[in-house]
């Protein structure tokens, strides 16, 4: 329901406390569903709770296609991991890597063929690529921020992903949208304007190839590789006393490179053929379970527990998208995206608003870390405000994607800095601090390429 009662200034209140209490604690979910409960306090007062329970209760009735999707694609990541199918294609690649800059070039290439996931992409390049890098002693640093620079930006920029099911699954719920399509309909046309995905990839091989130079920690950690030939510093041995063990060894040289390739193809194929990604899930996990059976990748106790495990793994992930949801459903009750709009209108400039919304969401993702929560968030405010002042709505939300991917992607404390600072056996802020300069770059491109799309479309 749309609120009959102009609340005022406290209607900025759920957002705040959002805010404060994500800045505080870290803690995404916590934050939305306080929010929320600040929202139906504001409209109901002491009755408060069943309108509350009745909103969570339709989220999860009216988006069960979302949570189900997105929990199976977790299921369809960990099979593949476990299929060791990501070893057999490091090896296929590995024969054209015999010199620095081509491995790197080939960890950007995986890292953009991986696109499904950033967790798995970060994964399987840093087991794929991480000892060949060391034998042509590259520093640790650089290859982190190959692989992290091909994490989250890529993800955003192919529809057939955990992102693309995430954002959506949130631009579908707003109002005013209807006009362009599904939720994935708006996410297909917003990704030639996610700008921040686009440059992070390409500014990539330009500092491999040396156009971009190497500056600050990571041109420190060459220097510390040329003099002392230590691809990891002092303070990353820690990390790194740990041999490679047998298992792993085993299962790098037993590796089918099919294992892999085979039913990311059939996920791709049916979901274009039927447009539902969750029958192309279902029809690559049933692929999945007819080669590694027979071919004893698995057994079928081991196939059931990844499959469960992997869906245990989304679950975060569908507790934020749930939270998300919900806390929308406060704002609309109190009004908040219509005071905000009656508020803000006046004094909006049209252009600028989709480089403002860059900014805005890029800061909050990048002090949160919630690279999914932040954006999530500021849809169902940024959207509206955009419908009614005349903005590109396609091209703020391609900003409000483009602000999160920045802040996964250069964030300190963000899941993907931290795994893939372990996965790659360094410190997690000699990663970040080395990466930074670059996903600044990266920043400031985009912010260029919104100012100048904001005046032409």
């Amino acid at each position: 329901m749309e609120a009959t009662v102009n609340y005022g200034l406290i209607t900025l209140l759920p957002p705040i406390i959002v805010i404060a209490f994500a800045l505080i604690t870290r803690k995404t979910f916590e934050a939305l569903i306080i929010g929320a409960v600040a929202g139906y306090i504001i409209a109901y007062g002491t009755g408060f709770f069943g309108p509350f329970l009745d909103a969570l209760q339709g989220v999860v009735a009216d988006d069960i296609w979302m949570f189900i999707t997105l929990g199976l694609f977790g299921s369809f990541v960990a099979l593949l991991k476990k299929s060791n199918g990501t070893y057999g294609f490091a090896n296929l690649v590995q024969k054209f890597s015999n010199t620095r800059k081509k491995s790197l070039v080939i960890s950007w290439i995986l890292g953009i063929l991986i696109f499904m996931d950033d967790y798995l992409n970060i994964l399987t390049i840093s087991s794929s690529m991480r000892d060949l890098c060391d034998r042509q002693k590259t520093p640790r640093e650089m290859l982190a921020y190959v692989i992290d620079s091909t994490g989250a930006p890529v993800c955003v920029l192919i529809p057939i992903s955990t992102w693309a099911i995430f954002y959506g699954g949130v631009i579908g719920e707003q109002a005013g949208m209807d006009a362009y399509g599904s939720g994935m309909d708006i996410y297909i046309q917003s990704i030639p304007f996610l700008f921040y995905g686009w440059v992070a990839i390409i500014v990539v091989p330009l500092v491999i190839l040396g156009v971009i130079p190497l500056m600050f920690g990571m041109k420190k950690a060459y220097h510390r590789v040329d003099t002392t030939g230590r691809v990891y510093s002092e303070a990353s041995d820690r990390y790194n006393k740990v041999a490679a063990s047998p298992a792993a060894e085993e299962a790098s040289g037993k590796a089918n490179i099919w294992n892999f390739i085979l039913p990311l193809v059939v996920i791709v194929a049916v979901t274009i053929y039927t447009g539902d990604m969750l029958i192309g899930l279902i029809a690559a996990i049933v692929l999945a379970l007819i080669l590694y059976l027979p071919a004893k990748v698995m057994t079928f106790t081991e196939f059931s527990e990844e499959l469960a495990a992997g869906f245990a793994s989304m679950i975060p992930m569908l507790f934020i998208l749930a939270g998300a949801f919900v806390i929308k459903a406060s704002m609309d009750e109190i009004g908040l995206p219509q005071y905000v709009i009656n508020g803000v209108l006046p004094y909006m400039n049209a252009q600028l608003f989709p480089a403002i919304t860059l900014i805005v969401v890029a800061c909050l993702s990048f002090v949160t870390g919630s690279n999914w929560g932040i954006p999530a968030l500021t849809v169902p405010i940024l959207i509206p405000l955009a419908l009614a002042g005349g903005a590109n709505p396609i091209l703020v939300f391609a900003a409000i994607v483009s602000g999160g991917t920045f802040g996964s992607h250069a964030c300190f404390y963000s899941d993907a800095t931290v795994l893939t600072s372990q996965s790659c056996g360094i410190e997690n802020l000699e990663h970040a601090f080395t990466q930074i300069p670059y996903a600044l770059i990266s920043a400031a491109l985009s912010l260029i390429l919104f100012v100048v799309f904001g005046y032409v479309i």
